[in-house]
């Protein structure tokens, strides 16, 4: 069996590789490689549409701050295509709107992704708001910290050449569940099961059609002892009889 040797230099660049655990890595910053490589990634994460690696290749950019520095008229030249010039001008200038919390993991900053960037949402409101105490407290890790630093500390002209706000988005708090229903049969106190469902859903119950295992209350108005009451009875469901008296009890606090 032929012996497979590993190469010693990037194919890109030419520069030396890094072996770590046995995966090879080019740490050349001005490698074209890598560059196409980041501003693919940074296309796909703010969801420009048609930045692949011919486009990229065709437009001949090095960083992804150029792309908006490009022209309409200059886009379908060097694409060769108006239409998909025009196309990825409005993508990019609909992205111009994204938040900090898809700027950052489109910055391949290692360890920085989606996940590192929601938690410094909660506690960061702009760019200039993360700092190594930030970062503490939403809980990152201390060489993702690491690594955010010394990118931001290193390429701050560089990341205000974007046109962004550097905003972050404040993540939505989530109510907790008041429990999960299942209606069984016709309704009494309401005309339909989806005004049924609308008024449940407002006061933070979550509506399934089947009796799954997560379904704590059974809906069921008609009086008859069904299958699926007995089944819910047995399981330690709670059964309603009347679901606008029910939701009544429950706003007046009597529940």
């Amino acid at each position: 069996m032929q012996q497979i040797i590993p190469p010693t230099t990037c194919p890109s660049c030419d520069s030396v590789l890094d072996v770590v655990n046995h995966v090879l890595y080019c740490r050349e910053i001005s490698c074209a490689a890598q560059a196409t490589k980041k501003i693919e990634n940074f296309a796909k994460t703010l969801k420009v549409k048609g930045l692949g690696p011919k486009a990229i290749q065709k437009l001949g950019v090095a960083t992804s701050q150029e792309l908006y520095s490009l022209t309409k008229d200059e886009l379908g030249l060097l694409l060769q295509s108006e239409r998909i010039g025009d196309k990825i001008f409005v993508e990019l200038q609909q992205s111009k709107n994204a938040p900090l919390n898809l700027v950052l993991p489109a910055l391949s900053i290692p360890l920085i992704g989606n996940t590192a960037s929601s938690k410094l949402a909660k506690v960061c409101l702009t760019l200039d708001d993360i700092t190594d105490e930030t970062c503490r407290e939403a809980g990152l890790g201390p060489k993702a910290t690491e690594n955010l630093m010394n990118y931001l500390e290193n390429n701050m002209v560089s990341l205000r050449a974007f046109p962004f706000s550097f905003k972050f988005d404040k993540p939505r708090e989530v109510k907790q569940s008041s429990g999960v229903v299942c209606i069984s049969g016709k309704l009494k106190s309401f005309e339909t099961k989806a005004k049924a469902s609308e008024s449940l859903e407002q006061n933070g119950f979550t509506v399934k059609s089947t009796l799954t295992k997560d379904v704590t209350i059974l809906i069921n108005e008609s009086g008859i002892e069904s299958a699926k009451t007995a089944k819910a009875r047995k399981a330690g469901v709670s059964i309603v009889t009347n679901l606008k008296e029910f939701l009544g009890e429950l706003n007046n606090g009597t529940t």
